[in-house]
């Protein structure tokens, strides 16, 4: 499966606010509505995350995107509804001319995704939802989510920890640390604290009847972030629906067995198999200087070390940069991380 690179744009929304998008393969559209919290270029520098977006795109346009007040799009202090998350949808699909598309929405996404469907019909040809739920209520009882809440708003490093622990429990030390940092760098606490509050918020238990694109609802049994209870929901509620039980803890999709979650959404897309993904590697070198990158040596201070000329340290991070297909040294660093669980 050959590297993609992400294809960048900008979506305009009716008050003006700018919501960033990244295309990666070609095909029929794939739309991802996000789960929680995301950051597009970041989040391509986590291999699992990454390579995860490069089995979807093989065979189709994915159309992914950060949600107002997240990643690369603009902020945002106003209400979180879900009228603005389906006007996110609605200007991204415009942006890139998608008129009928596949829609596959995880986590907060599969609610959102879900009601799309519901009210946009007539454009969403197959409808996948991931660890989501119908009613935000049935996560946890009241004062776990109090609790939760109160502990991303008044230390967002501490509940980001937390909250990885849960998403991602198969993810080594390192990931997980690269996680949680990523979720910080992808939106403020208050952000957080608002998208949360709206998961825990949302209801879409009445318009579920209403949906008539072939669905696929996949959860993994034991998602300790959101109960496989409500995928059964989901799936009662969605004529003709098919719901499929993972093996698993994780609630990201990208982590644990990914493979699995990917065989079932290629499959029901009608998409071929793919081949065992191959990580993207470096050599022993590469490897040497992105640990220095990583540890915030400038290229100066790199030659240094190494014992080469500046310009020779400028050429093996460029190098690494292409090989990786990454956009700026901070990804070579996350990457580095999130590959080595150093202690």
């Amino acid at each position: 499966m050959a590297v993609r690179d992400q294809r960048w744009g900008t979506a305009h929304l009716e008050d003006g606010g700018k919501v960033a998008y990244a295309l990666t393969g070609t095909g029929p559209p794939l739309v991802v509505v996000p789960g929680w919290l995301s950051h597009l270029e970041l989040g391509w520098a986590i291999p699992a995350e990454r390579m995860f977006h490069e089995a979807l795109s093989s065979g189709r346009t994915l159309v992914r995107y950060d949600r107002p007040g997240c990643g690369l799009s603009d902020p945002y202090d106003g209400p979180r509804t879900m009228a603005l998350e389906l006007a996110a949808i609605r200007a991204v699909t415009e942006a890139v001319g998608a008129t009928h598309f596949d829609l596959f929405g995880w986590s907060l996404g599969a609610p959102v995704a879900a009601q799309w469907a519901s009210e946009r019909p007539e454009t969403v040809s197959r409808l996948v939802l991931y660890g989501g739920w119908a009613t935000g209520s049935a996560i946890g009882d009241d004062d776990s989510r109090r609790h939760v809440l109160g502990l991303l708003a008044t230390h967002w490093g501490l509940g980001s920890d937390l909250l990885t622990e849960i998403f991602a429990p198969d993810a080594d030390a390192g990931t997980r640390r690269a996680l949680a940092q990523y979720q910080r760098a992808a939106s403020s606490a208050s952000t957080a604290v608002a998208l949360l509050g709206l998961a825990y918020d949302l209801d879409v238990s009445p318009t579920l009847a209403r949906i008539s694109a072939p669905t696929l609802v996949l959860h993994r049994q034991g998602d300790r972030a959101a109960p496989a209870a409500e995928s059964r929901t989901l799936a009662d509620g969605i004529p003709g629906a098919a719901l499929v039980e993972l093996e698993g803890r994780s609630h990201l999709p990208a982590f644990g067995d990914a493979e699995a979650v990917v065989e079932q959404v290629r499959r029901f897309l009608g998409l071929p198999r793919l081949r065992r993904a191959v990580p993207t590697g470096l050599t022993p070198r590469q490897t040497e200087v992105a640990a220095l990158v990583a540890d915030g040596l400038t290229n100066r201070e790199l030659a240094t070390r190494l014992g080469i000329t500046e310009r020779s340290a400028e050429s093996h991070v460029e190098r690494i940069r292409l090989r990786l297909g990454f956009r700026s040294r901070s990804q070579v660093a996350a990457w580095y991380v999130a590959r080595e669980p150093h202690t």
